[in-house]
């Protein structure tokens, strides 16, 4: 008997070539991704962390540890910009949701004129960057400041309106399949309890949707937080940077930039994209799949 068990474990065990062809490569592949991954951040903050870095000097990594350029980033408006990044990024966040999650409602849960059509502008739309249209933007702002100053250019408000006009689009259709994976049943039995529109929206569909509201959050304030070509369009002073335009400032020349405060902001730039992911990162699985389980 204990012949036929050991015979047995030797027939199902796979050979090492197979293991090799079939699992084995993966794991190669992973390793060389996360080296390639992990080594430019491992340079970074060895920069960083280097006094009167330059890009040749800091080839040796963690030689010298000092927080002498984090110190030094109270003499400069990084903190300035990172305010005006993070007040620009999370109000435009929020106004996505609130835009995005009202439209997909709308497209989920009425059948009105027009509905497929819109449905077919928006995913036309979406295929074309935001930033295609800076020109425009641009003229448009130039207009406007001369009757609104406060929505015209190198206003932080203006800035925001501008990202909240590409709001809708990618960010619609990914909650309007989410709200499709509701059942219809909990709007009809909430209207029979008395409840109008608004309140089944707000106390009920919103708690359910929770999910795909922090993915669409967490995309949009990334995306924001990043961006350079439309905030370079619109900020024109200093004080209004954000973190993008202003730390492009510092490297525009690389034979005088200040590489070493450059690698601290960055740094530190990372910090509230990585709080904000690992915050909702229970949400982000399930609101990236769920949208496309019924559509």
């Amino acid at each position: 008997m204990a012949t036929t068990h050991s015979t047995h474990r030797q027939v199902n065990k796979p050979s090492a070539a197979k293991w090799w062809r079939e699992v084995g490569w993966r794991h190669i592949v992973g390793v060389v991704m996360i080296v390639f991954c992990i080594v430019p951040l491992l340079y970074v903050v060895s920069t960083a962390l280097q006094p009167n870095a330059t890009l040749t000097g800091s080839n040796k990594l963690f030689s010298t540890v000092s927080f002498t350029n984090f110190v030094a980033l109270n003499d400069t408006l990084f903190w300035r910009w990172a305010i005006n990044s993070l007040v620009v990024s999370s109000v435009t966040a929020i106004g996505t949701v609130l835009m995005a999650a009202a439209a997909a409602y709308a497209f989920s849960r009425f059948r009105f004129t027009g509905r497929r059509a819109t449905l077919t502008f928006l995913l036309l739309v979406q295929m074309f960057p935001q930033m295609l249209a800076f020109v425009a933007i641009f003229l448009l702002l130039l207009g406007l400041q001369e009757v609104f100053p406060v929505l015209g250019l190198d206003s932080l408000l203006g800035l925001i309106f501008v990202y909240l006009g590409g709001a809708l689009g990618a960010n619609t259709f990914l909650m309007y399949g989410f709200f499709n994976t509701i059942p219809k049943s909990l709007d009809e039995a909430a209207k029979l309890d008395g409840c109008t529109h608004a309140q089944i929206y707000w106390r009920i569909i919103v708690r359910l949707v929770t999910p795909v509201l922090a993915v669409v959050g967490l995309l949009s304030f990334v995306a924001t937080f990043g961006d350079f070509v439309l905030a370079n369009v619109v900020l024109q002073s200093n004080e209004n940077y954000t973190l993008a335009v202003g730390l492009y400032q510092w490297a525009s020349d690389e034979r005088t930039a200040p590489w070493g405060l450059f690698a601290a902001a960055s740094v530190l730039a990372a910090v509230p994209v990585i709080l904000l992911f690992q915050f909702l990162q229970k949400y982000i699985v399930t609101g990236l799949t769920s949208g496309g389980v019924k559509g």
